[in-house]
């Protein structure tokens, strides 16, 4: 094989491609990538068995077309601090040169027949399309919320359900639970939308990590336990988490008498600074909510107490909650909204922000002492 890339091009590609490489593995193999050359392509392919991803890598010229698997983070530290605009690679089955100007390096790299295949996703029929802004948005607004670990597996990821022409993703940890809708470019079959799956946090990162062009389709395929997601030049498979996602519905309150719209930039300012002296021990800030104001408050035995007001336009019964401020914080960074609803019950039950028709956060309170 012997290729000459354009360096920008081969840069970017590989910075996505080395995401789903693991850093631990009892497989030398999946530390590595597969670059083939083929016709006017080149295709550069990762796995660790669980997510894999096909990237289409443009601006080439193939002089030998051919394979090579090589490990990815040498190739790409030395792609990304080259000082060149053009790379020659030029590679037999199990070494690989790249040549720049004035440097040139050589990895030693594994068998081709070796390496998993990596699926990708033919053009033809696929169950739904959406645009990559659409979808992005979808994850920026729930990916945040999803469990970082857990033992109930099924929250490690994020729902995704069909209603019409419109995707719902929907992620809690269990003790807080976002919801948004995206719509659909094209909606699935019948027998399509009834399907719930539950996508690998993971993978949702890995998507929101995708260069964004204009009006960028995503074209997604199910196949038994798997989604196959095409956009662009990235082909991504991943396996789908097993198990039950919670039913998210019993979860939202509906029955509440509590209601004020906040300023989403003054929200977030007053949370960050309510929070600055609160310790590990005291994580809560409190929230009293009474009429015309709304005063944010924390502290700590160790370093003091921090209190923010701002005035509302409010007329109904004080109240006073605690919540995590990281949880509020993570909320507020997302809404795109300048102003929010926060809707209350009683100072024991889950507080609910509301931003436009799309949008909603169901947190749970703390006990402040």
């Amino acid at each position: 094989m012997r290729v000459t890339f354009n360096r920008a091009a081969l840069a970017e590609a590989l910075g996505l491609v080395i995401s789903v490489v693991p850093s631990r593995t009892p497989k030398p193999v999946l530390k590595c990538v597969r670059i083939a050359a083929s016709g006017k392509e080149v295709r550069i392919c990762a796995t660790n068995l669980e997510v894999g991803l096909n990237y289409l890598v443009s601006e080439v010229e193939i002089a030998r077309e051919g394979e090579v698997v090589v490990e990815a983070n040498h190739l790409a530290d030395i792609v990304r601090t080259s000082a060149e605009d053009v790379l020659l690679l030029e590679a037999t089955e199990t070494t690989c040169e790249i040549r720049g100007a004035d440097s040139r390096f050589t990895i030693y790299g594994q068998d081709p027949a070796q390496y998993p295949k990596v699926p990708s996703l033919e053009k033809g029929d696929v169950d739904l399309t959406i645009t990559l802004e659409q979808l992005q948005l979808g994850i920026q607004q729930c990916l945040f919320a999803t469990a970082k670990e857990s033992s109930r597996y099924a929250i490690n990821g994020v729902l995704w359900e069909v209603k019409g022409k419109k995707l719902l993703l929907v992620a809690t940890d269990g003790r807080r639970l976002a919801r948004c809708r995206v719509t659909l470019d094209k909606a699935p079959k019948e027998r399509q939308a009834e399907q719930k799956i539950i996508v690998p946090a993971r993978t949702m990162a890995l998507l929101e990590k995708i260069a964004s062009h204009d009006n960028e389709i995503v074209a997604v395929k199910l196949v038994d336990n798997q989604i196959l997601i095409s956009c662009s030049n990235v082909v991504i498979s991943s396996n789908l988490v097993e198990g039950n996602f919670p039913k998210y519905e019993d979860i939202i309150p509906t029955d509440y008498d509590k209601s004020v719209k906040l300023s989403t930039e003054v929200a977030l300012s007053a949370v960050r600074r309510a929070s600055l002296l609160t310790s590990d021990e005291s994580k809560g800030i409190k929230l009293s909510v009474k009429a015309d104001t709304l005063v944010f408050s924390g502290s700590s035995p160790e370093a003091g107490a921090a209190e923010v007001s701002m005035p509302i336009e409010y007329s109904g019964e004080a109240i006073d909650i605690g919540f995590n401020p990281q949880f509020l914080l993570d909320v507020l960074k997302v809404i795109r909204e300048p102003e929010f609803e926060l809707a209350l019950g009683q100072a024991d039950r889950p507080g609910l922000i509301k931003s436009g028709s799309e949008f909603l956060y169901v947190l749970m309170p703390i006990n402040l002492g």
